[in-house]
């Protein structure tokens, strides 16, 4: 690692130039790819590296990882450590949400149309219990106004479901005046956050979230197979377990006590290794501080909007308004195939973008710099 020891603390705080040796994909590529994955760290890859030693000649040395990663996210995203499950990805914890709830033929899900599937899939599922999914059309600005979704949310809304950052358009969701809706209803807020934590600044007490699903290999600098699922004690009392393993319950031969906290959604064994590396992930982003990685996505994204703007490109993320701006900016050039040339063109000089429905998404994070973000639109 170029002479630097990769699980050193960072005595420059929210430096990130101090923090570039710990990606080593810097050194081959321009990454502007982080709303797909997060390129592994290297203080991650010391932890699973230690783990898999540990599951090679000390099995009894490898350590619990569950209340670490608790504790942990609880210091991100708020709430309290025991409000948090350890799953696997988004699609579990909306799943276990939208099974584990008593619904009535006639109930209702509002949501916004073009959410991703793991926010969507799920709640369709419910069809033939006579659940209707109530799906809203995101304005010509690719907005999804509070009083477009108040307009289909009533009595028998028992959820209104939304993705806190799109992942097509970059969009913020006004979770707050979301929450605000859901509860006039006594609706549950289920949010997917995995194009928002890590990145933005979020908190479950502040927001009124009740249910937050996310998986943690996009910003939160995990791998896939890595997420959890926060559940506080309104949606407690209303989604029952669905499949239960030996972590949500007490332990018994004759009967089944689950946990009176969110333990009681987790299963059986997990993949302990990645969740020990993410667990060395969320611990740097700690360190630096979410409110200072979202500054620093921001003026890079601030960067690429005016560059963009400068060359007549069709921006097709909301900018106008700064709480609607995350770390994922979408824009065209033009019709598909000329997208498609450009985004091949970027690749052959090492620069990684998403080409998605026809449009491009640069997404930064806070270890791109300036320079990086300078190449890739001298090379448009």
């Amino acid at each position: 690692m170029s002479g630097t020891n990769p699980i050193r603390k960072l005595s420059l705080g929210h430096d990130f130039y101090a923090v570039r040796d710990l990606f080593p994909i810097t050194r081959s590529c321009t990454y502007l790819l982080n709303a797909s994955q997060s390129p592994l760290n290297a203080r991650s890859r010391v932890a699973l590296n230690q783990y898999l030693d540990w599951a090679g000649v000390d099995v009894n040395a490898r350590p619990e990882v569950r209340a670490p990663l608790r504790d942990l996210l609880s210091g991100l995203l708020g709430g309290r450590p025991q409000d948090y499950a350890i799953t696997t990805s988004t699609g579990t914890g909306i799943s276990t949400v939208a099974t584990g709830m008593d619904w009535q033929a006639g109930d209702n899900v509002v949501l916004p149309m073009g959410e991703h599937w793991n926010s969507t899939f799920p709640w369709f599922n419910l069809a033939d219990q006579g659940v209707e999914a109530r799906i809203v059309q995101p304005d010509a600005d690719n907005r999804v106004s509070i009083a477009d979704m108040a307009a289909w949310v009533d009595d028998r809304t028992r959820v209104i479901s939304v993705t806190a950052v799109r992942f097509d358009t970059g969009f913020r969701t006004d979770i707050k005046a979301l929450s605000e809706l859901a509860r006039a209803h006594d609706a549950l807020l289920v949010v997917d956050g995995t194009q928002c934590a890590g990145a933005s600044v979020m908190n479950v007490d502040n927001e009124g979230i009740d249910v937050l699903a996310c998986g943690g290999f996009k910003w939160l600098m995990g791998l896939a197979g890595t997420g959890f699922m926060y559940v506080n004690d309104r949606a407690r009392a209303r989604i029952k377990p669905v499949f239960p393993g030996m972590f949500a319950a007490r332990h018994s031969f004759s009967e089944l006590e689950f946990h009176d906290d969110a333990r009681r959604y987790e299963t059986g064994t997990v993949a302990y290794a990645l969740m020990h590396g993410w667990a060395a992930g969320l611990g740097l982003l700690s360190e630096l501080g979410i409110k200072n990685i979202q500054a620093r996505n921001g003026a890079l994204t601030d960067r690429i909007i005016t560059g963009l703007t400068d060359m007549n490109h069709r921006i097709l993320t909301p900018i106008e308004t700064p709480k609607e701006r995350s770390a994922i900016v979408v824009f065209s050039a033009g019709e598909h195939a000329v997208n498609a040339a450009i985004f091949d063109r970027l690749a052959e000089v090492d620069i990684q973008l998403s080409l998605r429905q026809g449009t491009l998404r640069v997404s930064p994070n806070f270890f791109n710099t300036e320079s990086e973000i300078d190449r890739f639109l001298n090379c448009l």
